[in-house]
């Protein structure tokens, strides 16, 4: 769930039924406690009370974390043994909007089955139980000390990122506090920004959806790179000592190789639609394997399970390590690569090197819902595809694709030939537009 604070489904009494409903499925013959985390926008006050009042209802206990990253919550839901751990965020969005993730049991995503249940049960009257069967709710001191003592314990135990200077953004989100110590605890001088929340910047012009302020910072502090979370910790974007941005897909080409010299790559890596098609190539050349599946965490982890492997993500930053953890975590995907940097002795530039970005256009093309729903039937827009492969020649890609949350086609190009890529883009927007617009 996620949405503009006041406006269905993000609203308070919504937030009080969910936590009832949620409640009822979730402490139903299960007496363990529900845990609930928050990023630092102000609108996590309201839903963290409302959320609780609703389980409360509902017979369930709680424990609340406060601000935590959305992995901490996953990890600490495992560790605490809880039967559940709700996330109040928006991720990467701005302060306006709110929504909520949830974990099952094991720090992983809910299956379609519980969220049914819940769904069903939203239906039904609001009731609260006996008075003597009301859940309680009680604070979480130490979640931060366990989190940050978890995150260092994903790299050996004798690495040392003593002499590294590192310029870190926290987006003003939940990696706040957690983050810097992480990194000088492991030995690294780190020079922070993005470290004073105050309910309302959270990603404003900072974190991994604007890493400029992290570029910045590395050149102004002369740092070794750069590491910039997002504003619930689940995403981090990476700079060399020069500024220049390394992203996910990047990030996963380093973690791969590394781990494929080593010997324990576990199969192979999971992309998205969207991955860069210069990661496919490189992974390619090193024989390990690469799959693709829709865009969102919650397929990649599907793929991942499904095929045994253990790495996979998106050039927007969002890694999953499953040898290391169960979801996305920027802090613990950033510790991956600091200790391949310090095994290596190499700078992240030169540990990129084998693999080249192709240049990328991505083009969104406004259409009504029902535009949406007729982009994959239009024999126009098929035949201009085709007609735009051949051209490319094997030297690149076409992908279109509805937007999940916003009335849009995203019409996206790779290609070796920049101007190339940006003129067939074009091209093929304007057939989108001209072909599904109203």
């Amino acid at each position: 769930m996620r949405g503009r604070v006041g406006e269905y489904p993000i609203t308070a009494d919504f937030m009080l039924n969910l936590g009832r409903a949620a409640g009822i499925v979730l402490a139903r013959g299960d007496k363990r406690a529900v845990v609930i985390g928050k990023d630092t926008r102000i609108s996590g006050y309201m839903f963290e009370s409302a959320l609780e009042s609703g389980l409360a209802a509902a017979g369930a206990n709680v424990l609340l974390l406060g601000p935590m990253p959305t992995p901490a919550v996953a990890y600490l839901t495992r560790t605490l043994y809880a039967c559940a751990g709700i996330v109040i965020s928006a991720s990467h969005n701005p302060f306006e909007d709110n929504g909520l993730k949830f974990f099952s049991a094991d720090g992983e995503k809910f299956p379609d089955s519980i969220e049914q249940d819940i769904e069903h049960e939203l239906t039904q009257p609001f009731v609260t139980v006996d008075s003597a069967n009301m859940g309680k709710a009680q604070r979480v001191d130490d979640a931060a000390g366990r989190y940050i003592e978890f995150c260092k314990g994903t790299i050996p135990f004798d690495t040392s990122l003593g002499g590294l200077g590192i310029a870190l953004d926290c987006a003003n989100g939940s990696t706040y506090k957690v983050a810097p110590l992480v990194l000088s605890e492991l030995g690294a001088k780190v020079h922070v920004i993005g470290d004073e929340p105050d309910g309302l910047n959270i990603n404003h012009q900072c974190g991994s959806t604007y890493p400029a302020a992290m570029q910045k910072k590395v050149l102004s502090s002369g740092a070794d790179l750069g590491i910039a979370l997002d504003g619930d910790g689940d995403r981090v974007i990476m700079a060399d000592r020069e500024g220049e941005l390394i992203n996910g897909d990047e990030l996963l080409y380093i973690i791969a190789t590394a781990k494929q010299k080593e010997g324990n790559l576990e199969g192979g890596v999971v992309g998205t639609v969207m991955s860069n098609f210069g990661l496919e190539l490189a992974l390619k050349e090193r024989k390990i394997p690469f799959l693709r599946t829709p865009v969102g965490d919650r397929h990649i982890h599907r793929a991942l399970v499904e095929n045994g492997w253990t790495l996979g993500g998106e050039a927007s930053g969002h890694i999953l390590s499953l040898d290391r953890t169960s979801t996305g975590d920027g802090i613990v995907s950033a510790l991956q690569v600091l200790e391949i940097m310090v095994r290596s002795g190499k700078g992240l530039t030169e540990l990129k090197q084998g693999m080249q970005k192709f240049p990328q256009t991505m083009i969104n093309v406004p259409v009504s819902a029902e535009g949406q729903s007729r982009l994959s039937t239009s024999d126009r827009i098929n035949t201009a595809v085709r007609d735009i492969e051949a051209e490319m020649n094997g030297k690149g890609r076409v992908i279109l694709r509805p937007s999940g949350t916003e009335p849009l086609i995203r019409v996206t190009l790779e290609g070796a030939d920049s101007g190339q890529v940006e003129r067939l883009a074009n091209q093929l927007a304007d057939t989108v537009r001209e072909e599904l617009l109203d």
